[in-house]
């Protein structure tokens, strides 16, 4: 970053001009700016996630659509934060996926 020598404002150097975005006033050298970043590529590992591989924990509830007993649940912030999180559930057998507003 460069400041005016004038009024301490912040130069900024747009289509290589440099110009104080306070007071106007345009340096008689052109700041230089130097990058010295370098982006090394990561070696990547790839997740491969089975059908059968769910965290979420398993509770008994009915699901809607084929009955069966046991569905997987987690929860989630849908509406403002002074509201309660809605409970999603999927079913074990059928993978149907509803929700529950409390």
């Amino acid at each position: 970053m460069e400041f005016c020598t004038k009024c301490g404002g912040l130069i900024i150097i747009s289509e290589d001009k440099a110009l104080c975005a306070s007071c106007g006033h345009r340096p008689k050298k052109m700041p230089k700016i130097k990058a010295s970043e370098k982006i090394e590529k990561k070696e990547s590992i790839a997740v491969i996630k089975e059908e059968g591989d769910s965290t979420q924990p398993i509770v008994e509830i009915k699901c809607p659509k084929c009955k069966n007993n046991k569905a997987y649940f987690w929860t989630m912030q849908t509406r403002s934060s002074d509201e309660s999180e809605t409970k999603f559930y999927k079913c074990v057998k059928c993978k149907h996926t509803w929700r529950v507003y409390r």
